[in-house]
């Protein structure tokens, strides 16, 4: 039986251009369409209430035919709240399906805004749980991406006391003002020093020069006598 001999140098070379030119070739896709929520991830909102769930998306692309959907998760349940598409970057989002009556579409994706946010109403404890906004592209090969947010369900906010965050606030603000304030100080009293120093000068001059005119010394002017009389 034949061993297999070992792979040629080219052959690898070649694979490895391949795996190579495919990497580079997927990176701006993959990269392309964005999802996102946000900066929060998890909010909260009180029974009883309504709370607008964001999302936007961006594409290097653009997009046409694009389907999003809303889709919520607990420890038990999974549902797709909302289902629709858009046609392109000039109409707006049409709704293919809703599950639920307090779901409303409150985004647009005219002007470049690419909101597809949901306001839902009369919140209940049930309400609580992962909220996942997934976007797909039939212009980028059905490419999906997805952002997804958290939402708690309470019965009253808890209202932050922020009396340490003030007293800390306003220790610093202090320590700040007193150290510019003994600047000032301190620049103030070497002004008047430099004052002071520079009037003295002047008074040992302006009393230097009467003494010289008094004693008649050289470069100064000497006292004036009367002729004498033969």
């Amino acid at each position: 039986m034949r061993k297999p001999g070992p792979a040629r140098e080219g052959a690898w070379s070649i694979d490895g251009q391949v795996g190579q030119n495919s990497g580079l070739f997927l990176l701006p896709v993959s990269l392309s369409l964005e999802v996102s929520v946000g900066k929060a991830t998890t909010i909260s909102a009180v029974n009883g209430t309504e709370i607008l769930l964001p999302c936007t998306f961006s594409s290097c692309f653009g997009f046409e035919d694009l389907r999003f959907w809303w889709s919520y998760n607990s420890s038990d349940t999974f549902k797709i709240l909302i289902d629709g598409t858009v046609k392109n970057e000039k109409s707006d989002p049409k709704v293919r399906l809703k599950e639920d009556d307090r779901i409303t579409l409150e985004g647009t994706t005219k002007e470049k805004m690419n909101n597809i946010s949901i306001l839902l109403r009369n919140l209940e404890f049930s309400d609580t749980g992962k909220y996942t906004c997934h976007v797909k592209n039939p212009k980028e090969n059905n490419l999906q991406h997805q952002a997804t947010i958290f939402l708690q369900v309470v019965d009253k906010l808890e209202v932050v006391d922020n009396t340490v965050t003030l007293i800390i606030l306003a220790v610093v603000g202090g320590v700040i003002g007193l150290l510019i304030f003994i600047l000032l100080v301190k620049k103030f009293v070497a002004f008047i020093i430099k004052k002071t120093q520079e009037k003295k000068k002047e008074c040992l001059v302006s009393s230097s020069g009467n003494d010289n005119t008094e004693n008649g010394l050289p470069g100064s002017k000497a006292e004036e006598k009367a002729p004498t009389k033969v």
